[in-house]
């Protein structure tokens, strides 16, 4: 049974920076990410990374956000710099299973970016 374990969202002034952390338990992950849904918009992509530690960012957030993994610990981080409101969201942990097709998503962390 997969487990994720999100933490690390929160309300924070624009400009200001947050990292979140998903810890995933229950098999061994091939690529593990984040994505976010804002009020009345689709789910989107933010950032994922590979078992290896190749990455792959939306274009939008190149440069602000950064995504690392520890395999040892099963935990994937987002590091979140230069906020602005147009970052608030749900933030999804999603992870994908060595072998598998199927993914798995966290319960989601909000963000909130606001003075």
């Amino acid at each position: 049974q997969v487990q994720l374990v999100e933490s690390g969202g929160g309300l924070v002034q624009p400009g200001g920076s947050l990292r979140l952390s998903c810890v995933a338990f229950g098999s061994t992950f091939s690529a593990m990410g984040w994505y976010r849904q804002a009020p009345g918009k689709q789910r989107e992509l933010v950032a994922t990374v590979t078992r290896g530690g190749s990455t792959v960012y939306a274009d939008s957030l190149k440069g602000r956000f950064t995504i690392s993994r520890d395999n040892a610990k099963n935990t994937v981080y987002l590091q979140m710099n230069n906020l602005t409101p147009f970052d608030t969201a749900v933030y999804y942990c999603n992870v994908r299973v060595v072998g598998s097709p199927t993914d798995y998503w966290g319960q989601g962390t909000q963000v909130t970016v606001s003075s």
